[in-house]
């Protein structure tokens, strides 16, 4: 996960409310959350570092706390920007979940604060609780339509607009 890791102890009462606004995190009781919360680890980069490079195996899935973060492809030749994320979003479940490489890298644009979940924690819940996996992973897909539709309808426009 990039090239420094500095984990820290996140705060429930700051983190629980952001943990509500998240999509993947949608339907949840305040149980399932705090559950959630205890697998989280907190991260921080500084403004213009790398959090995970194009290619790079894909172990967590990333929410900001705060700042910005840009997803961009061919970062190390012509980059191309392709969205940009801030507090209450995340990014990586669908490389996750879906046990492929990152297709793009993404990269801090301000200092940034991260909560990630690891792979392996996402895969704990698999084994102790069902349904709690089972939302995740429905809430997940749902966010990946999401963003399939939008990233259909600028591909579309560009093609009507050209």
């Amino acid at each position: 996960m990039g090239d420094k890791i500095r984990y820290r102890p996140l705060d429930k009462k700051r983190v629980v409310p952001i943990l509500n606004k998240i999509s993947i995190f949608g339907g949840l009781s305040d149980e399932q959350l705090t559950r959630i919360f205890k697998l989280l680890e907190g991260i921080s980069y500084k403004a213009g570092e790398v959090i995970f490079r194009q290619g790079d195996e894909a172990s967590h899935i990333y929410i900001i706390l705060s700042g910005t973060v840009k997803i961009v492809v061919g970062a190390d030749y012509e980059p191309l920007e392709l969205v940009s994320f801030s507090t209450g979003q995340c990014f990586g479940e669908t490389s996750v979940i879906g046990i492929q490489p990152h297709s793009a890298t993404a990269i801090a644009v301000t200092d940034t604060e991260l909560m990630v979940l690891e792979r392996r924690d996402l895969l704990s819940i698999f084994e102790s609780d069902k349904e709690l996996f089972g939302l995740l992973i429905l809430n997940i897909a749902r966010e990946a339509c999401r963003r399939l539709h939008k990233s259909d309808e600028v591909l579309l426009h560009y093609i009507y607009h050209k």
